[in-house]
């Protein structure tokens, strides 16, 4: 009864609004269209009274011919979109002045009155709603009132779940913004009491496409990082490619990921067996949501509001990110990276336009009553990487994803059945001064100088290095360590070796090149060509420079290789720690990385697709990582906070036991309550993941 009661009252609020609203529409429309009648030579208005007649009969054949339109367009594919958005508006202005006996207003001048018009409008709707998101709120709201009338669900009072992902957002943040009251949805929910907030921790590697998969899908097997190799094949897997995401996908599902009944993935890379994927990179290829979502898209930008504000939105986010990065230069902000044109163009769009649109297609989708609803929100995570944790412009960009929330909220008073909001980060981030910045060189230039090989970016060996290698490596002579005995043979094979022209000759026509691979600050690194991971011995023999060069390096934090004889091991510059049996020479690398140090990389070195050197950079002493790509803020590997994921949810579902340790736990959970509201009860029988059948077939041979 209290839903039905706030709903009746949003509903007469809302009908107020409406009137408000449609006549600031008229004004800001006359004064347009007088404006462009003043500016424009091909565009004759003539005079107020006849603007104000013109505004009216534009609402009307807009509400009459913007449907079709719409229809007209979303044939066409995106092309129709963006030509229904930019000429749309100015043939129905063009239509409202049209006389075949008269040319005071020209094709021309219409297409640019109708900018004009879109302007003005955009500048009275922000003067009026004291900002723009509230206009777009209302908009749904009405939308929502609208599709009630018609929704008919058979389960009404099942409450759906939307779950929301604010992609790497750290607890640490989270928990500031809400007790500092800068998120003040999310300050909202957690003070008032009604939902609740806790950290959780996902396993090596803290990267989108491993945790996103154990989430939706229950298992974190098989994916080492965002790109790896898949040795029987030689393919290169990377998660943000179509074709790789779908075949990614199809290895790990078993039909019942956490959207398989009745669920809506939205700009996610998988779907979770969801039957409606919406800009999911797993599911481009589904032609049916992929016009819907066109259809979406050209609603919103056939209106002069919605193009005017996405428009208007873009070029404001282009402007502070152009100030925002000569701030950074200027104030001597550290540590900091460059930020280019390209950087600001994908923010804008973040920030802008695709904002407003998945929070469209999660709006949508809540007005058809789907049961569960998966959105990925990658705001915070795209500015912290190139601006830093926390930095203003990355916390102002959580912010508007906590608006997000409460538009999405009004939109839950008024659909046809009552949804619970879930929020939650597949990760979280750590920060810190980019590795080629603090040592002249990135990761696959270092392997390349130290094996003497071919890398992308590598340089030729030299003397110096050689040398130096052998000094260093005297520490770890001893018999007691694993190291120690490799280092014995390759300080031996470093003194000893006398390369002669036919032995350089050889090595040249050899097939040793490697692929390396930075994931935030984990390093892969593979030597091409090899069906099987090369142990500490092989790549020794090999490569003797290589593992000794890299576990001195002062940007290393460990390497991790296999071994015969212990399996895999982690090796720092004074001591190893063995994975299996737990035991530690000298100075465990691994106990600066926290408890679930051991277990994370245990897990992660135990993989098929393990390269044959995973590469942690250092953890310094104000917490700060050195990532491997050209970003302030990272995840992938270990260190900072990139493994202390957050989530918030309500408070009537049942809380977690203790910390939640790894994103296929963090499925369970989300299952878990899914059932408890009474969802997953008629899905059809699961079957086997192809990825575990593959793995358990290679096992047997």
């Amino acid at each position: 009864m209290q839903r039905e009661r706030v709903t009746r009252s949003d509903r007469w609020r809302w009908r107020v609004g409406d009137l408000g609203r449609a006549l600031v529409g008229l004004v800001a429309a006359t004064i347009g269209l007088q404006l462009a009648s003043w500016l424009l030579p091909d565009f004759e208005v003539g005079g107020w009274q006849r603007a104000f007649s013109a505004a009216i009969a534009v609402a009307l054949l807009s509400a009459l011919l913007r449907p079709v339109l719409v229809r007209i367009a979303a044939r066409f594919g995106w092309v129709g979109a963006i030509l229904l958005a930019v000429f749309g508006q100015a043939f129905i202005i063009w239509l409202t002045f049209w006389d075949p006996g008269e040319t005071d207003v020209t094709f021309v001048g219409a297409f640019w009155a109708a900018w004009i018009v879109s302007m003005v409008s955009t500048a009275a709707v922000w003067v009026v709603t004291a900002g723009t998101d509230e206009a777009v709120t209302a908009g749904l709201v009405r939308k929502a009132r609208k599709a009630r009338k018609t929704v008919t669900l058979p389960d009404a009072d099942l409450p759906g779940v939307v779950f929301v992902q604010a992609d790497g957002v750290p607890f640490p943040v989270l928990e500031m913004g809400v007790k500092g009251g800068t998120l003040p949805t999310l300050s909202r929910w957690v003070r008032s009491g009604s939902h609740r907030m806790a950290e959780w921790r996902p396993r090596l590697p803290a990267t989108t496409p491993a945790s996103q998969m154990g989430i939706l899908h229950g298992t974190i097997a098989g994916i080492p990082a965002f790109r790896w190799v898949d040795r029987p094949t030689g393919r290169i897997f990377v998660a943000n490619k179509p074709a790789d995401a779908k075949d990614i996908e199809a290895l790990h599902s078993d039909g019942h990921g956490l959207l398989a009944d009745d669920g809506v993935s939205v700009s996610n890379l998988f779907t979770g067996d969801a039957v409606t994927a919406y800009a999911t990179m797993s599911a481009i290829d589904r032609t049916q949501e992929s016009k819907e979502a066109r259809t979406t898209v050209s609603k919103f930008l056939a209106r002069p509001d919605g193009l005017a504000r996405g428009i208007s939105r873009t070029l404001s986010e282009v402007v502070r990110e152009r100030f925002q990065a000569r701030k950074a230069i200027r104030r001597d902000f550290q540590p900091r990276v460059h930020r280019g044109w390209g950087f600001a163009a994908e923010r804008a769009a973040l920030n802008g336009v695709l904002r407003d649109l998945n929070t469209s297609l999660v709006a949508e989708s809540m007005l058809k009553g789907r049961r569960a609803i998966y959105v990925d929100y990658v705001d915070y995570d795209a500015v912290a990487h190139h601006a830093g944790i926390l930095r203003h412009e990355s916390l102002d960009a959580l912010a508007g994803i906590d608006a997000v929330l409460a538009q999405l909220e009004k939109v839950a008073e008024v659909a046809p059945r009552p949804y619970r909001f879930v929020v939650l980060s597949d990760h979280g981030q750590a920060q810190g001064e980019v590795f080629a910045d603090r040592y002249g060189e990135d990761l696959a230039t270092l392997v390349g100088r130290l094996a003497d090989v071919d890398v992308t970016a590598a340089l030729d060996a030299d003397a110096e290095g050689a040398g130096r290698l052998n000094s260093v490596a005297s520490w770890a002579r001893s018999h007691e360590s694993v190291l120690g005995r490799a280092m014995e043979r390759a300080s031996d094979r470093l003194s000893t070796v006398a390369y002669t022209e036919e032995a350089r000759e050889h090595e040249a026509a050899a097939t040793d090149r490697f692929l390396v691979f930075g994931s935030g600050n984990l390093g892969l690194v593979y030597v091409a060509g090899e069906q099987h991971r090369l142990n500490l011995r092989e790549l020794t023999d090999r490569f003797p420079g290589l593992i000794p060069g890299l576990v001195v390096h002062p940007g290393v934090g460990f390497v991790v290789v296999d071994t015969a004889a212990f399996g895999p091991v982690a090796i720092g510059a004074e001591g190893e720690h063995r994975l299996r049996d737990g035991v530690v020479v000298g100075t465990d690398p691994l106990a600066a990385f926290g408890p679930d140090a051991p277990a994370f990389v245990l897990r992660a070195a135990s993989m098929p697709e393990t390269p044959d050197l995973l590469v942690n950079s250092l953890l310094d002493d104000m917490g700060e990582v050195a990532a491997f790509e050209g970003l302030v803020g990272c995840h992938g590997g270990l260190g900072g906070w990139q493994d202390r994921a957050m989530v918030v949810w309500p408070a009537d579902l049942p809380a977690p036991e203790g910390m939640v340790v790894g994103a296929d736990a963090m499925h369970d959970l989300l299952v878990g309550w899914l059932e408890h509201l009474g969802h997953r009860r008629d899905l059809p029988e699961r079957r086997p993941r192809p990825y575990d059948v593959q793995v358990a077939m290679t096992r047997e041979e």
